[in-house]
């Protein structure tokens, strides 16, 4: 029989074993407890204004204000670009949920045409989470009072008030002032951190080149929020900065009388003040109502402008460049007297044609018959091509492009409005580049740059600082606006003017060119047309830029050709004469000739410019006025019969 052993217990040895662990859980706890210490330290104090800043988020949501606009004003104060108080509806993708749910939810609340609808999905797809999208801009008290009404129903969706933009006189300055449209992602992206403030931006015009200014700068309001996000109060506001004001040298009175004198004609004029440079008015016809472009032009809008053949949407005084024909003859004169190459007495024989030795080909002039013994005066009034071919060959393309560049061609004018085009001063260089398939430069090159063809491209711009240059002697930079001012109580403050350049040195010659374009309307010249009832004297040059070439010696009738080939008629003068106050220049598109389409343009602008202001003498009879001023005796000149408009010049090769 086995007797089992008894385990006898170590009850010392337990114990110590027991104080052991205690010891360790006790140890392990005590580290529990200062981790957890530490951690909560970490949070509390360490991390205390990261959460507390994160904790007053949940409450407190920020929203950009966006700033009023800068108005745009002309020279008497009439507003141009205005801000009108109206809403719109934003909303937050991460607290609006599904777009496509949201528009099908909002139906019956707000009207959203299929339009609208497309592009609030793909602005709402790519914006980010927190950035606000418009649902709609410019929405009518009817719809915002029923937005309000069912507001619970949309969280993440508000009805916001600002200031939305609109131009009073419609199409009228639509390629002076352009417009302002939604701004896209890269708008947005350009202006940073501010963008969120901003609806819109300037896309063309004056609202473009001006942006940073017209903008100002965005506050904010800081809002409390309840747990479901809905507005409690409103803590405080930090204001937004208007943006600035500006004020333009345009009178909206003469950018009228501007239009109306155009009537049914396409084309374009500006005129000048050539004492400052000051744009007086400015028209691109046909034109288009900027309006349309503020919220987001319609598909039907775009697709009507957009397939326009006459481009309403194309600015031709600083995009549109034409050959400018005979407009530089006065000019190409006061440089062939500033060169030493010519006296305003001296004389060449015009027979009708010029020819180049050794070819046979002739340059005609406008009478087949020849315009005789011509001098400076004649060849400006009458204008004579001959004159010029030869003077234009005596001169060499070289000092021809020296001359025509100081005088602001083949060079942005640098007027205050985007995208303006420098044109084309003809050059053998520019030949080699451009139509390396034309050869090399030929002297007939030279010789159809004399009367304002072949390769030449200028901008009705470039033409009205040319001709300003002639009637003050001081070649000044085009410009829009005259004043700013930061604020709707601040003064006004003028822009710093850009430096004027000296047309010549000499007057004398000066006063030869200006005489001779008096003849033009006052002599027997080629727009004695716009004489009748004349209260004051008018210096012009008539102009006409071919489209097509004519064969051979033939001449072609204009009036024979579709409109889009029909010549270009220009006009370009400063008046009064004696005393300018505004210069322009006008081209016709299909217009035929200068003196019969584009001069009497110009008379009308002068009629609104000068006799609208205050009565003004009538100019005395010849032999009668001072002698400084006075256009030369033309009694023994055979004019250029009003009938038989001059036929067309030479084209280009």
């Amino acid at each position: 029989m086995k007797v089992r052993a008894r385990l006898i217990k170590d009850h010392i040895a337990e114990a110590a074993q027991f104080r052991w662990r205690a010891l360790v859980g006790f140890v392990a706890a005590l580290l529990g407890l200062a981790g957890l210490g530490a951690w909560y330290f970490h949070l509390q104090v360490v991390q205390h204004d990261l959460y507390a800043t994160r904790s007053e988020n949940n409450r407190l949501r920020l929203v950009p204000v966006a700033p009023a606009r800068g108005l745009i004003y002309d020279r008497k104060g009439r507003i141009l670009a205005d801000n009108i108080a109206t809403w719109r509806l934003d909303a937050v993708p991460e607290r609006a949920g599904d777009g496509v749910a949201l528009l099908a939810s909002l139906q019956g609340v707000v009207a959203l045409d299929g339009e609208q609808q497309a592009r609030f999905l793909r602005e709402y797809k790519s914006a980010r989470p927190f950035k606000p999208v418009s649902l709609k801009l410019r929405i009518s008290d009817d719809e915002a009072a029923r937005f309000a009404v069912n507001r619970w129903r949309f969280p993440g969706v508000d009805l916001v008030p600002y200031l939305g933009r609109v131009y009073p006189y419609g199409a009228l300055f639509s390629h002076v002032v352009g417009y302002v449209g939604r701004a896209d992602e890269k708008d947005l992206a350009g202006l940073g951190d501010a963008g969120g403030a901003y609806t819109h931006v300037g896309k063309s015009g004056l609202e473009r080149y001006y942006e940073a200014q017209l903008r100002g700068k965005p506050g904010y309001r800081r809002l409390e929020t309840n747990v479901a996000g809905r507005t409690v109060r409103t803590l405080d506001t930090v204001p937004a900065t208007p943006g600035t004001d500006l004020r333009l040298s345009i009178d909206a009175d003469l950018q009228q009388a501007m239009t109306d004198a155009f009537g049914e004609l396409e084309g374009s004029a500006v005129a000048v003040d050539p004492r400052t440079g000051e744009i007086l008015a400015m028209v691109s016809l046909p034109t288009f109502d900027a309006n349309l472009f503020v919220n987001g032009i319609s598909h039907a809008d775009f697709e009507a402008l957009n397939n326009n053949p006459s481009r309403p949407q194309f600015n031709r005084v600083v995009l549109g460049g034409v050959a400018p024909g005979s407009t530089v003859k006065p000019m190409l004169g006061l440089a062939g007297l500033d060169s030493g190459l010519r006296r305003p007495e001296d004389k060449i024989l015009s027979t009708g044609m010029f020819y180049l030795p050794g070819q046979k080909r002739g340059y005609g002039d406008s009478h087949r018959g020849g315009h005789g013994l011509t001098d400076l005066r004649k060849s400006i009034y009458d204008s004579v091509n001959t004159y010029y071919y030869k003077l234009a060959l005596d001169m060499g393309i070289a000092r021809v492009d020296q001359y025509m560049g100081h005088y602001g061609f083949g060079r942005p004018t640098g007027v205050d409005l985007a995208g303006e085009i420098g044109g084309i001063l003809p050059s053998p260089e520019w030949k080699a580049k451009n139509a390396p398939k034309q050869g090399k430069w030929y002297p007939g090159d030279t010789v159809i740059t004399g009367i304002g063809q072949g390769f030449w491209k200028v901008t009705p711009l470039q033409l009205a600082q040319a001709t300003g240059g002639l009637a003050s002697g001081w070649l000044r930079p085009p410009h829009l606006v005259k004043d700013m001012r930061a604020d709707f109580d601040a003064p006004w403050q003028p822009v710093p003017l850009k430096p004027a350049v000296r047309m010549t040195n000499n007057p004398a010659h000066l006063q030869a060119v200006r005489e001779g374009m008096i003849g033009t309307v006052h002599g027997p010249g080629t727009a004695t047309n716009i004489r009748p009832g004349l209260t004051y004297l008018i210096a012009g040059k008539t102009g006409t830029a071919q489209v097509v070439s004519r064969r051979g010696d033939a001449a072609i009738n204009p009036r024979n050709l579709p409109m889009h080939l029909r010549h270009r008629a220009l006009f370009i003068a400063f008046a009064p004469a004696d005393a300018p106050t505004i210069a322009i220049a006008v081209a016709i598109e299909g217009g035929g000739y200068g003196a019969s389409t584009a001069a009497p343009i110009a008379r009308k602008v002068f009629d609104a410019w000068l006799l609208g202001k205050k009565p003004i003498p009538p100019v005395p009879e010849a032999g009668v006025v001072s002698a400084a001023t006075a256009p030369p005796d033309f009694s023994n000149v055979r004019g250029s019969p009003d009938a038989q408009p001059p036929a067309p010049e030479e084209p280009a090769r």
